[in-house]
């Protein structure tokens, strides 16, 4: 079964472009393209519940309604989307509005095509924080401030998790998307989902923004000399 999206970005340009990509794709059906925030809410509005995109493509700076104001209400209508922001700024604290409001991931659009579908694919599948690798960097600061429990943070997690969990669990501390880290040690992306989902289950999280803030509040990896 194909996961159904919408793409909202006030660039017809952008719309088209990426709509015509994604539907390259044997994995993906674009539902609608939406010019703005309300232009987005208002097609929700016709459409019957079960034609629902699963997960909306978001751009930030538009016209009428942002796309991290979009969010935050889109969210208390529409509870089970998932909204991955898609745009060309890394600015902190649009980081921090769009993961606030409830955004699931946040990804530059110079990201390929096939990287994005991926990261789609991921946040289905996983529930988890799809992040271009510079944003997870700028994010980690910001996701400190996030309103986790301490107890997973006093344990010794390096314990908890095997040796391959840990490695996994570094890189993807690091920003490192599924492929990157299947590459760096040797393994299938489809093992690395499997590792992945152990951690989460290990640590009694959901996402990769809860899994980063823990290991950075734990400083679970301090660099040499730290």
């Amino acid at each position: 079964m194909k996961t159904s999206i919408a793409i909202v970005d006030d660039s017809s340009e952008n719309r088209y472009f990426l709509a015509d990509q994604m539907r390259y794709s044997d994995e993906i059906t674009v539902v609608f393209t939406a010019r703005h925030g309300i232009d987005f809410l208002e097609q929700m509005k016709e459409l019957p519940k079960a034609q629902h995109p699963q997960v909306v493509l978001m751009d930030i700076e538009m016209p009428q309604m942002k796309g991290t104001e979009t969010v935050k209400y889109a969210r208390q209508i529409y509870p089970d989307l998932k909204f991955l922001m898609l745009t060309v700024f890394d600015d902190d604290d649009m980081i921090f509005e769009a993961i606030k409001n409830g955004a699931s991931g946040y990804l530059l659009k110079d990201e390929k095509t096939s990287t994005i579908i991926d990261h789609i694919q991921q946040l289905l599948e996983m529930g988890g924080a799809p992040m271009s690798p510079s944003i997870a960097r700028k994010a980690l600061s910001l996701l400190s401030r996030s309103q986790l429990s301490e107890t997973a943070v006093r344990e010794n997690i390096p314990e908890v998790l095997s040796e391959r969990e840990c490695d996994v669990l570094k890189l993807v501390v690091e920003g490192k998307d599924y492929k990157a880290i299947a590459e760096k040690l040797f393994l299938s992306t489809h093992t690395i989902r499997k590792h992945i989902a152990n951690i989460y289950e290990k640590l009694h999280v959901s996402s990769k923004a809860q899994v980063i803030n823990l290991a950075l509040r734990g400083s679970w990896f301090k660099e040499p000399g730290h």
